[in-house]
């Protein structure tokens, strides 16, 4: 078993406690409007959830990787949305302190201790996995630059929602993915930066997911985060953490679906029995469990390789994300089976979890993407 210490309990008993009693209430409501709950998101704010990977010295939490994967955890076992807006703002959290100047990190991270939210625009429309292929130009101007583009798929970006935005732009065709992309921070009042589209999706609705416009959109060079032709390094310095959150939030989803099936099993009886009697639920039951447990265990190595700066890191992330994202659509699907009927309904959580579920094989680099990933580094050595 592996052992916390107990400022990650803590930290894992506070969200627990809150996620339970203030979030798991509105979920069915957040789902349906398909909007991030603001009361919600202020108060995790307040809490010091939304900044636990920023250091003191930013007015954040100054916390570990481990309690990252426990908050996304408790938080993705009541809401998957809400857990989704937590785990892309670590996200941006993290590529801004490992690659912002003084400045900037000044500027930005203590807005996140206040509640506000960044996005990370990297997707387009003809750029998923292949985020070589992005078109958003950037074009220098004298000591500006000008940019314009389209990005899709943007989460922590809504109507209503996201203060600021890490943008990959290409600088440089000819060089393309070696030193031809650029990536800039930017507020989103600034001019020529518009949101777009908000996107009705399956399942994550507590989450906001846009299309990002930018036309003629004039940014001072001090935006530019790193260096110019830095981007797409930058993009992939976020990859390990982003991957871990994903697989941290796949953890709360399959753990919530597990809960309801065991309980549900316990509950439903059918020919005289709870059908928790039955030898076939019972192996489904089984291998719910072992999948969990097996997918924890992957998520929790990964955090503490990427605590630990190990080089194995890269392997680690992609086995957690890829595995865990499967297991919990696995543990999702067969909650829906074992609810029969009741499980196509919204009555049941289990249907909402079900459609939560699905995306989770696709974002932060797809089952796929992970698959070669991985390979590749097993092949390396």
């Amino acid at each position: 078993m592996f052992q916390f210490t107990e400022e990650q309990l803590s930290v894992q008993e506070l969200v627990h406690d809150f996620a339970q009693k203030e979030v798991l209430p509105l979920a069915e409501e957040n789902d349906k409007l398909g909007l991030p709950n603001k009361e919600i998101i202020a108060a995790l704010g307040e809490m010091g959830i939304l900044s636990l990977n920023i250091p003191e010295e930013y007015g954040g939490s100054g916390l570990d990787e481990i309690s990252k994967v426990l908050a996304i955890y408790e938080m993705g076992r009541t809401c998957a949305g809400t857990a989704e807006v937590v785990s892309t703002q670590m996200l941006v959290n993290d590529i801004v302190l490992m690659n912002a100047n003084e400045e900037q990190k000044a500027e930005f991270l203590p807005r996140v201790a206040e509640g506000k939210i960044g996005a990370f625009a990297l997707t387009e429309p003809g750029a998923g996995s292949d985020a070589g292929s992005i078109r958003t130009k950037a074009v220098r101007d004298g000591s500006d630059f000008i940019i314009n583009g389209t990005k899709c798929f943007i989460s922590n970006m809504g109507k209503d929602e996201g203060d600021f935005v890490v943008l990959i732009t290409v600088t440089d065709p000819q060089k393309g993915t070696h030193g031809g992309m650029t990536a800039f921070l930017i507020d989103r009042n600034t001019p020529g930066f518009t949101v777009g589209k908000l996107e009705d999706k399956l399942g994550i609705r507590a989450a906001s997911v846009s299309e990002l416009i930018f036309q003629d959109c004039r940014v001072p060079e001090s935006c530019v985060l790193g260096s110019v032709g830095d981007g797409f390094r930058i993009a992939m310095s976020g990859l390990d953490g982003g991957r871990i959150g994903v697989a941290s939030l796949s953890l709360g989803i399959a753990q919530h679906a597990f809960d309801s099936a065991v309980k549900y099993s316990k509950e439903r009886s059918q020919f005289g029995r709870p059908i928790s009697k039955n030898q076939g639920i019972q192996w489904y039951i089984a291998d719910m469990a072992t999948r969990l447990e097996a997918a924890k265990l992957l998520t929790y190595n990964a955090a503490y390789a990427r605590m630990n700066n190990s080089k194995d890191v890269v392997i680690a992330a992609s086995m957690a994300k890829y595995f865990a994202s499967e297991a919990a659509n696995y543990i999702a699907d067969k909650a829906l089976q074992i609810h029969g009927g009741y499980g196509f309904i919204k009555d049941f959580d289990v249907e909402r979890i079900y459609r939560d579920a699905r995306i989770l094989k696709i974002f932060e680099g797809t089952s796929e993407i992970q698959k070669i990933v991985i390979s590749r580094e097993v092949l390396k050595k």
